[in-house]
């Protein structure tokens, strides 16, 4: 394989929006993280700063998934419905990895302020795959890298996020998709995400507000009760 490095610009991966507001924020997000090719990223992070509290926070992703819902259904049919939701305090560090889900489905995780730092990388498993002439579902069985056997072969393919301060509210959309690339039957391509925690402490918090959505036919009802996201 003679990979090429993959280098994001700073304005692709990392948005720092001027108003909080849901549609123009998923507009800029929706292209960026719901890819079929190897033209965008496949994730974003968005800086939401620090003027909104943990309530109004969870209610922003409630919106911004109800906008890319909307994008995503004009422009294939389907729809984004939630699969999981959940809160917690994390300060483990955790290996490049795929999320359980199905084919094609997506992480939105808001990440509040916290005095822990932490850095997170992401890495374009899927293309790493198809340059291999892989599928995503071969590559994660022969090269998973929990496991440490990716480390060099993904390498090319890993980016490092400049943009996630620990200590403003950020959230980070992920494509967790592991479908196969396909020319005649698009369908989403994902990435590998993890983080580091270099030195955790217990006296202080970093909360995730942690949330998968999946692609499914229009139509399709949450299997989590959204009006448990915003309490």
């Amino acid at each position: 394989m003679n990979a090429e490095t993959r280098n994001w610009s700073h304005e692709s991966i990392c948005l720092r929006p001027r108003e909080l507001d849901a549609e123009s924020i998923a507009a800029e997000v929706a292209p960026r993280t719901c890819r079929v090719d190897f033209d965008a990223p496949g994730f974003c992070v968005i800086n939401v700063g620090r003027d909104i509290n943990p309530v109004g926070f969870r209610q922003l992703m409630a919106d911004l998934k109800r906008e890319m819902a909307g994008i995503h259904e004009a422009a294939s049919g389907k729809t984004l419905a939630y699969l999981s939701a959940g809160r917690f305090d994390q300060q483990e560090t955790t290996r490049l990895h795929l999320d359980g889900g199905p084919d094609e489905c997506l992480l939105m995780l808001g990440y509040e302020p916290s005095r822990v730092d932490s850095e997170m990388a992401f890495a374009d498993y899927a293309k790493c795959a198809f340059d291999l002439g892989l599928s995503p579902e071969q590559f994660m069985s022969e090269y998973n890298p929990m496991f440490g056997h990716a480390d060099d072969v993904l390498r090319p393919y890993t980016t490092r996020v400049p943009c996630f301060s620990p200590r403003d509210y950020r959230i980070v959309c992920i494509n967790n998709s592991c479908a196969a690339y396909s020319d005649s039957r698009p369908a989403w391509q994902g990435v590998l995400h993890g983080a580091t925690v270099p030195a955790p402490d217990a006296s202080e918090s970093r909360v995730i507000n942690s949330t998968m959505l999946a692609s499914v036919p229009a139509g399709t009802p949450d299997t989590v009760d959204v009006s448990q996201l915003t309490d």
